[in-house]
């Protein structure tokens, strides 16, 4: 299942959003008991790295509209740090659906032309969900590797919650999937036959291969002793973290051998998990999170 990326942008009014809303259908709520709460802001994300970020570039829309209005090859941290907290308030927020149309109405002025002379825009129905859909994969991802092993109920009732996420943004939800298993066919579709070697994308990977620069305030032999320990598991938790067909069309290497490591590294990573919950919440969620449980009067 897919939405036609010619398809013009589809931005919803509040009312549409709200009549929506009222008549349920597969979307779940969010809040305190919801499973994207207790796992999108979990600080075990990162250890998938940046697949979201990198898949998300990867769609020729997205990744020409990040390359034609953004910051990211001059400021990559600083555009990520910028990014976060307006999409963590769109689910954590005590006003979801205005966080959403704030996150929406940043991407209003993103468009241009692809390398073709096709048109894009970040407010197409297609390349706006793609970067949601990455979001909800990642964090599905992320906890069935290193946190717990899903059910595929678990599976679904995430996949639900993503469906209001989505709606809190206020565009067109026609043609995305409805449940899971639709949902994996768009992204297996997705993988196979829709993404590319944008420069965007291949370049948030680059370090994996190339080695991260030296940071300015580290003195060089400092950086000498540090950087072979750091670009290793950098480049371990950015490869291991890519699906095999992102890694493919990015040609970052890996084997089996590696493969081992990393499914070790994330069998012992579940393990520890309830070692983990017993940690304070402010070492083990985004601060944003653990607002808002406070606020909804419960613990993270």
């Amino acid at each position: 299942m897919s939405i036609a990326e010619d398809q013009a942008p589809d931005v919803l009014t509040p009312d549409v959003e709200s009549a929506r809303a009222s008549r349920g259908g597969t979307a779940l709520p969010l809040g305190p008991d919801s499973l994207v709460w207790k796992y999108f802001a979990d600080n075990r994300m990162a250890l998938l790295g940046p697949r979201a970020a990198v898949l998300q570039n990867m769609l020729p829309s997205l990744g020409q509209g990040v390359e034609d209005h953004s910051v990211w090859f001059a400021e990559t941290l600083a555009r990520l740090q910028r990014s976060i907290p307006p999409i963590f308030n769109t689910v954590y927020g005590a006003d979801g659906v205005a966080a959403g149309h704030e996150v929406r109405d940043f991407h209003k002025h993103i468009k241009g032309k692809l390398p073709d002379g096709k048109p894009y825009s970040a407010l197409n129905p297609d390349t706006y969900y793609w970067a949601h859909a990455t979001f909800i994969e990642h964090t599905i991802t992320a906890t069935n590797t290193f946190i717990k092993r899903l059910t595929e109920a678990e599976k679904e009732q995430l996949f639900r919650e993503s469906i209001t996420w989505f709606e809190r943004y206020g565009v067109s939800s026609v043609g995305t999937p409805q449940t899971y298993a639709e949902f994996r066919v768009y992204w297996q579709n997705a993988l196979d036959e829709r993404l590319v070697a944008h420069r965007t994308a291949a370049y948030g990977v680059g370090y994996a291969t190339k080695g991260w620069p030296r940071p300015k305030q580290i003195h060089p032999a400092l950086w000498f002793l540090l950087k072979r320990p750091i670009n290793a598991v950098s480049a371990v938790i950015t490869i291991g973290g890519m699906p095999p067909e992102g890694r493919e069309i990015l040609g970052l290497p890996w084997d089996e051998g590696r493969e081992r490591r990393y499914q070790r590294f994330a069998s012992i990573s579940r393990a520890l998990s309830p070692l983990y919950a017993r940690l304070p919440g402010k070492l083990r969620m985004h601060p944003i999170a653990l607002r808002a449980y406070q606020r909804e009067g419960r613990r993270a």
